[in-house]
């Protein structure tokens, strides 16, 4: 279907609300105007150019709490439920084709994002997402009436009786919020992961003749190679792909059809089956007919939670590796994004791995609102879909973008500093490791001990002291062959 333009707000009332304008209309309505709207709760003023109508409204003014909105990938995913549930209510013959039609074109713009500024409903609301539910009803309704020739707010298409025919808030919300994650895992997260996982795989690669200190509780350990740290941030992403994968199948099973409480009532017996298959069809996602909790979008969360462990790690293993770059680690070389300091010229920070570890804190934040969220239901409904929404789906976004950033302007452009992994290995006291297996741990201790009082290396004081000949302790203290499985040395004891 053709896109619309997208609509402008022209201007607003006394009280404030935005007045929105359709460059469909032919006339521009005062700054003040407004129509009257009568629900089962009565009459409110409403808009009189906005799509929204009487109960979008009644939200608005009952929810004045942040200025947090429904995400446009949760925006597409219920114009995308509209849709096919119109076209599956004419095929069962329960909505009149005209009717049905309009809808469709409606619901078209609303997945196309034409109509964004029409969805003002605070994400701190009713619990089972209703008056988000009803706001896309309203819109939809309204644009449908406007594409038939009559005027919003005639309830010429109805938002209750046409577009949520066979639906409630009840199916639609969880609906949504698993097609929304789903589209933006496959189209997003996934693809930025692959980058970030292949970016560290080369780097691993790269980095493999690079031989420098380990270190555990931030203090010297045995040799390492740079490679190999890599190979471990590259191992923590490909993990955490496959962690996110497995989520797929729950998220796969969607409550539409089960209307109020799950048993479908007032929706056609088949109306699940072929809504839910023309979805899949439209999304290429995994969906499949179920009833069940929320606890897919927990899973799904604790997922990204453990993803986001490891970026935290990850990007604050590279901070510390590029300190310096002269007086701290200097192991690495991140590439130059901005000037780092107002006052101290030259400076250069980790920025972009400090932005990965925000993104990360707030996926883990994210993570804990939406657990605690996902153990507010009783009985037949969970009752804070909409902060489990904007939680999940944040967390998807964010992650999708930092991981490609990280990969984009971090990762691929490191650079390893041999000279200084080279300096840093033989000035180690835990070289002394690989005497321990010959000498003895406690003459290798005395040989690390005086090292330290005396500023030698440990191999000046194995030599001085005689405890081996010269070529074994050549072998034994050699960096590389400490980087590899079995006895220092390659030799017997």
């Amino acid at each position: 279907m053709k896109k619309k333009p997208r609509n402008k707000p022209a201007g607003k009332t006394s009280q404030g609300k935005v007045i929105y304008l359709s460059k469909q209309s032919s006339q521009k309505p005062s700054a003040e105007a407004t129509r009257l709207e009568r629900d089962t709760m009565g009459e409110l003023a409403v808009p009189a150019d906005a799509y929204y109508g009487v109960q979008t409204a009644r939200a608005i003014e009952n929810f004045p709490i942040s200025s947090l909105r429904l995400p446009r990938t949760m925006i597409r995913a219920l114009g995308l439920i509209k849709w096919a549930a119109a076209r599956v209510n004419t095929e069962l013959g329960l909505l009149d084709p005209k009717v049905a039609k309009a809808i469709q074109r409606a619901a078209q713009e609303v997945i196309d994002g034409h109509l964004d500024d029409q969805f003002p409903v605070d994400i701190f609301q009713t619990g089972s997402g209703t008056s988000s539910n009803m706001n896309v009803n309203e819109v939809i309704a309204n644009r449908a009436a406007e594409l038939l020739g009559g005027e919003r707010g005639s309830k010429l298409v109805h938002a209750n009786d046409h577009v949520n025919l066979g639906q409630s808030s009840n199916d639609v919300i969880p609906t949504a919020i698993h097609i929304a994650a789903l589209e933006e895992i496959d189209k997003a997260l996934m693809p930025a992961l692959k980058r970030l996982y292949t970016a560290l795989a080369a780097k691993a690669k790269e980095f493999d003749g690079v031989v420098k200190i380990g270190r555990t509780h931030l203090q010297d350990a045995t040799p390492i190679r740079l490679g190999q740290e890599f190979s471990g941030y590259a191992r923590q992403i490909e993990l955490g792909i496959q962690r996110i994968e497995r989520t797929r199948a729950s998220l796969g099973e969607l409550a539409l059809g089960g209307t109020a409480v799950g048993t479908g009532l007032n929706a056609h017996p088949e109306f699940a089956k072929r809504a839910i298959a023309l979805l899949a069809r439209e999304t290429r996602c995994p969906l499949v007919e179920a009833q069940a909790a929320q606890d897919a979008l927990v899973e799904a969360s604790g997922a990204l939670r453990a993803v986001a462990v490891s970026l935290m790690k990850i990007a604050n293993d590279v901070r510390w590796l590029g300190s310096g770059p002269r007086c701290g680690l200097g192991e690495i070389l991140l590439p130059e994004t901005q000037p780092g300091s107002s006052i101290m010229p030259g400076k250069v920070n980790p920025v972009i791995a400090e932005s990965v570890m925000m993104v990360a804190a707030q996926v883990m934040g994210n993570d804990t609102a939406l657990m605690v969220s996902g153990q507010a239901g009783n009985f037949e409904l969970l009752v804070m879909l909409p902060v489990m929404a904007h939680n999940l789906l944040q967390s998807i976004t964010l992650m999708a973008r930092a991981a490609e950033n990280f990969a984009l302007r971090c990762v691929e452009g490191l650079k390893a500093n041999p000279e200084r992994c080279r300096a840093g290995i033989e000035q180690s006291l835990a070289m002394c490791t690989a005497l321990a297996p010959v000498i003895g741990y406690e003459a290798a201790a005395e040989i690390a001990k005086e090292a330290f009082r005396t500023g030698k290396t440990v191999r000046e004081v194995a030599l001085e002291k005689k405890v081996l000949p010269a070529a074994r302790l050549a072998d034994l203290l050699d960096p590389w062959r400490m980087t590899e499985p079995g006895l220092p040395g390659g030799k017997p004891l």
